[in-house]
């Protein structure tokens, strides 16, 4: 009987967002971000309420490979529309920024045979770094509050990103990636919790949990949630489980 819940509840819970998520995508603002160079990168925005006598936490999301392209609306599909739910833009506030990956181009740059962070970012992540920089410039952003997250390729431009710019970050949530285990020790103070799926057969969750293993030697103190009966979609019970919005947004530099 244990066995069929985890099938069942994902069930549930993609009908749910499936019938709710329509008019969430109203709420993000399409844009474009142009570097001086010219070079562009999509985006999507969500402002909860703004006024400049307030400050708020930002939120970096980083959708998965099946979400490249140039349309500025696939990136919405999974994971991010719950940051846009009235509890979460009551509650917290945030500013969610959404950017789109183009097609045959990823988050991270890594080596395909050891998984080590290659010295300069992808243009997709030197743009969104430029993007995050001129946002905190232009809104009244809390700097001690910046969060990052994303799923399955995501994931792994949530390693890539936190460890480029560890400074920037108050915490992270990676949700079925992978990264650089050598180099834990650049995030050992950052706030993260892993999220996967034992049955991912896509991402194999030995990337996550040798990742937890680094970074608690790192001396970090990282959360580390393996759904037994998941595969691939962890991040539906990811961004669905109750205690994660309040652990994120508590988190502060």
């Amino acid at each position: 009987m244990k066995k069929k819940l985890f099938p069942i509840l994902v069930s549930v819970l993609f009908a749910s967002v499936s019938g709710t998520t329509v008019a969430q995508s109203k709420l993000f603002n399409k844009e474009t971000f142009t570097n001086k160079d010219g070079e562009t990168l999509n985006y999507r925005l969500l402002i909860s309420d703004y006024d400049q006598s307030s400050t708020y936490p930002l939120v970096i999301f980083l959708h998965g490979s099946g979400e490249r392209g140039d349309d500025n609306e696939a990136q919405l599909k999974w994971g991010v529309k719950n940051f846009a739910t009235p509890e979460v833009m009551k509650s917290y506030r945030p500013i969610v920024v959404a950017p789109q990956c183009p097609s045959g181009e990823s988050w991270a740059n890594l080596s395909r045979s050891d998984l080590s962070l290659r010295s300069e970012p992808t243009k997709p992540m030197k743009l969104l770094m430029e993007l995050i920089d001129e946002i905190v410039a232009n809104y009244a952003i809390d700097k001690d509050r910046i969060y990052l997250t994303g799923l399955s390729m995501g994931g792994y431009g949530t390693y890539d990103l936190i460890m480029r710019r560890p400074e920037l970050f108050a915490a992270a949530v990676p949700v079925c990636g992978a990264g650089d285990t050598e180099k834990a020790a650049l995030i050992s103070s950052i706030p993260i919790w892993i999220f996967h799926g034992a049955k991912d057969d896509v991402v194999d969750p030995k990337h996550s949990t040798d990742m937890y293993s680094a970074l608690v030697k790192a001396g970090a103190k990282p959360g580390l949630t393996i759904y037994p009966e998941a595969g691939h979609f962890s991040w539906i019970p990811a961004y669905s489980d109750p205690m994660l919005m309040p652990w994120l947004f508590d988190k502060k530099k």
